[in-house]
């Protein structure tokens, strides 16, 4: 069985994000999910004093190890002031002084949403053309628009981002 992990690129205990990451995981068949809480890995603001003196957190330890055994991700990104929310930044920046190519040429579906009707649009671009750099096999992404409005009850309640999400899901299955 192959372990995938959803995470949610924000620290908001009732993020839409991981919501999102952790619905679109349990549409792919056979696999066991690995649910990433950034709340749960400790890790102080990145600064490459903080490394020299003290190397990494056991959280950055232990995060990067997740993603070493991992078989593929599942990340849907919250977009702050049209960039990576602070928690996901500073974790992103602390893997990548670990293992630069973070997400080791594993299949990927890159996903954002927001209570707007772009869904985050802003952030999965720049995640889009960023990622790659870090060894990232995107197989599919989406901006998913008006969280509140097409999420409800846990499930996706516009049949036309359902059928998108699917195709992408589709996509991964094959690359998995």
């Amino acid at each position: 069985m192959k372990n995938i992990i959803t995470l949610g690129g924000s620290s908001s205990r009732n993020s839409i994000n991981k919501q999102l990451a952790e619905y679109v995981g349990e549409l792919v068949n056979n696999v066991t999910l690995i649910k990433i809480d950034l709340n749960k890995f400790e890790m102080p603001l990145f600064s490459v004093d903080i490394e020299a003196k003290q190397g990494f957190s056991e959280g950055t330890k232990k995060l990067n190890e997740l993603f070493e055994k991992a078989d593929g991700f599942i990340i849907s990104l919250a977009e702050h002031n049209g960039a990576y929310s602070a928690a996901f930044k500073n974790t992103f920046d602390w893997l990548s002084r670990v293992e630069a190519k973070v997400f080791r040429n594993k299949p990927l579906i890159l996903l954002s949403t927001s209570p707007g009707v772009r869904g985050g649009q802003s952030v999965l671009e720049i995640a889009l053309n960023r990622f790659p750099y870090h060894n990232a096999n995107i197989v599919g992404s989406l901006a998913f628009p008006s969280f509140n409005e097409n999420f409800n009850n846990g499930q996706v309640t516009n049949m036309e981002l359902k059928q998108k999400l699917l195709s992408v899901v589709q996509k991964f299955e094959n690359t998995i």
